[in-house]
């Protein structure tokens, strides 16, 4: 998936992961993104987690999480 960004739109994209990913763990998880995004309904949250959460393991890897975005150039 990251071999189709250019190098630059990766690194925008790794540097908002980052942002959200509060401990460093290099997985966003929902109590990450509930901090970030306070306002962020539980729906929503819940939506991810169906839609994005590929591999079903409640959090988010950088790959899902470019996934999650659309992200192409």
């Amino acid at each position: 998936m990251t071999h189709e960004l250019s190098h630059e739109r990766f690194e925008t994209l790794k540097r908002e992961f980052d942002a959200i990913d509060g401990d460093g763990d290099g997985f966003i998880t929902e109590a990450e993104l509930r901090s970030h995004f306070p306002a962020l309904p539980p729906e929503a949250i819940g939506a991810l987690d169906r839609d994005a959460d590929v591999d079903a393991d409640g959090r988010f890897s950088l790959e899902e999480f470019i996934r999650l975005t659309g992200a192409r150039d």
